[in-house]
């Protein structure tokens, strides 16, 4: 090498760290993005396909108590980065499905708006799935999580429909589960928080759901920047980035799901 040859200068600290994250965290959004517009665009709350219809098996025909969170795409451009969830119970030998969701419409808690495992012409995808003598020995303190709901709700960062769902499962850690990191808004807060993670197996430090970190063994490893969120899984190894949410195979909820049935 030439000694006289002008060196190239070093990146600082900051930049290296300003380019991480929009590795991490934007370039994923722009593709997600990205891939929706070279899909057609955004689907819109009235243009949905009303030939999907509902795969839920009768309650009549399903006995045993059960607890299921699912979750699905929101519509227009926020659904390349977001999803909204919500939570169906039914007690045993209770006749019927009880579906609760927290939207924009419908103060604060809506019962049944929706089919339980439809969104806006799309079945929901399965975030947890339990049956059985514990779901019925925890449906009672979920009714009662639901009964004193009283939020507001704005979009972003929350409270919305997620930080509701997430609500409900704070108060009930035996479920141990964790909303999936497209699920923007779970990690609202009224005010900074630190403490354990909502399933109790980790702990978090959490600034109104804008800025945060988890390490658990429910909820993996993660970063929250303004509510995208990007991290590891740890109990099913798995990766998390936005837009994107959790890639890799959820060997819990399948097998949770095969059990439900």
């Amino acid at each position: 090498m030439d000694p006289a040859a002008p060196s190239r200068p070093r990146l600082s600290r900051r930049k290296r760290l300003l380019i991480a994250f929009l590795a991490v965290f934007l370039l994923p959004v722009a593709i997600a993005a990205g891939t929706m517009a070279y899909r057609g665009g955004p689907t819109h709350w009235w243009n949905w396909d009303r030939r999907v219809t509902s795969q839920m098996p009768a309650a009549a025909g399903h006995p045993q108590a059960r607890i299921m969170v699912l979750a699905g795409r929101t519509r227009g451009w926020k659904g390349a980065i977001a999803v909204h969830t919500w939570i169906v119970v039914k007690g045993e030998n209770e006749p019927a499905w009880r579906r609760y969701d927290v939207t924009r419409w419908g103060n604060p808690v809506r019962m049944n708006w929706w089919p339980p495992d439809l969104w806006f012409g799309e079945r929901g995808t399965v975030v947890a799935d339990i049956s059985g003598p514990r779901a019925q020995a925890l449906i009672p303190r979920i009714d009662a999580a639901i009964k004193s709901y009283s939020e507001d709700y704005r979009i972003w960062p929350g409270p919305n429909s997620n930080t509701f769902v997430a609500g409900v499962l704070r108060a009930v850690p035996e479920l141990g589960v964790a909303l999936p990191p497209t699920a923007v808004g779970r990690d609202f807060r009224p005010w900074p928080y630190a403490g354990l993670t909502d399933s109790g197996t980790g702990i978090e430090a959490n600034l109104w759901g804008l800025l945060g970190v988890k390490l658990g063994w429910v909820e993996g490893v993660e970063i929250n920047v303004l509510g995208l969120v990007a991290g590891l899984d740890l109990r099913e190894p798995g990766v998390k980035l936005p837009g994107y949410g959790r890639i890799g195979p959820h060997l819990t909820a399948t097998a949770a799901t095969k059990d439900g049935r």
